[in-house]
């Protein structure tokens, strides 16, 4: 990864000037991450997201000289990269990135929406609400308006949980505390803490009323600070499935786990295919990560997190009985789970219990894995090791890219039968 970074690093800041080589003209965004990149090598090993960021950056400045929509989609990618790497660094830098790309077109909903969650990360709230506005008058996506309004929402109702707050405070205390809608989040949760240790001081304690309010508004705030309002908190009466319920779900019951190769998503979809058949006579079908248009029936689907922000991928909206989200921190987790989870798309989910099957001690506990194993072979093992499936396949796991060397070795040892002509591999 050094490596890599340092010739990155050394290629972007060529490019924008900083290697000493007649460069396209800058523009004020090539200036900020020609900047940027100036004080990005004294600032030790670099993240993922700076890691993208910099190659980001080389795209920019390579499209500077072309122009048009090739520099404008440049620009949006590294402004979109900033933000991801989510340093307060990186993010004054994406808002730059903005204020170019929108003076450049007034009329983009992508530059708008740049502009508006960079100072939402910031702690501009009100400017944020403004640069949403303009975003959604220029969106025609129903479901990604949504989650501009549902922002909106929460934004508001931060603001609201700070006014009536400030009506139960002193003049000064109350100014105060109003400002703090202007402010980066930890000093936001910080402030408002102190205004309530004060007020319930001098109030003498909790068995005051307008101490007990102040308290409550205080958690609102905290709780709206960390999460977006949900429009449906229990996403259409989803029931959450730990191992237990898992394993019950494929007691005695024939599983196949269905690659998810396009020649396979062709061919099961071919009215009359002998694949399609094949599939259609299990009990529960397994699919993983993307599901495409017309994917057929999907009785578990299973997906990992990946990056620094899984939280800003589409949306789980294909049908599943089970979803099953795997990987990640628990906070990321928790909040992929809020953002991309579509109320009715399921009506199990996977709980905490199964993020990391591989590793966890009190299911697998193989800790050799590591990060870049595939989410058919983690369900795979997983159910493998439930040890209750009455039959257990793969199917199209055969063809190249499936699966990885190490993984597609376990799979070989451990396999009791192969069909080449079915594309099927028995595991039991």
């Amino acid at each position: 990864m050094g490596q890599t970074f340092t010739g990155l690093l050394k290629a972007a800041r060529a490019r924008t000037g900083q290697g000493g080589a007649a460069r396209p003209a800058p523009t004020e965004a090539l200036r900020l991450c020609g900047d940027y990149l100036a004080g990005l090598a004294a600032d030790g090993p670099p993240g993922d997201g700076q890691t993208r960021l910099v190659a980001a950056v080389g795209g920019l400045t390579t499209a500077c000289g072309t122009g048009g929509d090739a520099f404008f989609d440049a620009l949006l990618r590294t402004g979109r990269r900033a933000l991801e790497a989510g340093g307060e660094t990186e993010t004054r830098l994406a808002l730059g990135i903005a204020a170019e790309a929108v003076g450049l077109r007034s009329g983009s909903k992508g530059a708008w929406r740049l502009r508006a969650e960079a100072l939402d990360a910031l702690g501009h709230r009100d400017e944020a609400v403004r640069a949403y506005e303009r975003h959604l008058a220029l969106q025609r996506n129903p479901a990604a308006a949504e989650d501009v309004r549902r922002r909106i929402t929460t934004l508001e109702d931060l603001r609201a949980c700070l006014d009536e707050a400030a009506a139960l405070l002193p003049g000064e205390d109350a100014a105060a505390l109003r400002a703090l809608h202007d402010a980066p989040a930890g000093q936001a949760r910080t402030g408002f803490a102190d205004a309530v240790r004060r007020r319930t001081a001098a109030g003498g304690g909790l068995t005051d009323p307008a101490a007990r309010r102040l308290a409550a508004l205080y958690a609102s705030h905290r709780r709206l600070l960390d999460r977006d309002r949900m429009a449906d908190p229990l996403l259409g009466g989803v029931r959450p499935a730990g191992v237990t319920a898992l394993r019950r779900m494929i007691a005695g019951r024939s599983v196949c786990l269905v690659a998810g190769a396009a020649r396979i998503a062709e061919e099961e979809r071919t009215p009359g295919s002998p694949l399609g058949r094949l599939v259609d006579g299990y009990d529960l079908v397994v699919r993983c990560d993307t599901l495409p248009d017309g994917t057929p029936r999907t009785d578990v689907h299973a997906l990992t997190l990946r990056g620094d922000t899984p939280w800003t991928g589409p949306v789980w909206d294909r049908r599943a009985g089970t979803r099953l989200v795997l990987g990640g921190t628990l906070p990321q987790w928790r909040r992929s789970l809020r953002a991309r989870l579509v109320a009715g798309a399921q009506d199990h989910l996977g709980d905490a219990t199964l993020r990391h099957p591989l590793d966890d001690p009190a299911l697998l506990g193989e800790d050799d894995w590591g990060p870049r194993t595939g989410t058919a072979f983690t369900v795979l093992r997983l159910l493998d090791f439930l040890d209750a499936a009455d039959r257990l396949d793969l199917i199209g796991f055969q063809l190249p890219g499936q699966l990885l060397p190490r993984e597609r070795a376990w799979v070989a040892a451990h396999a009791t039968r192969t069909d080449e002509t079915e594309m099927r591999t028995a595991l039991r």
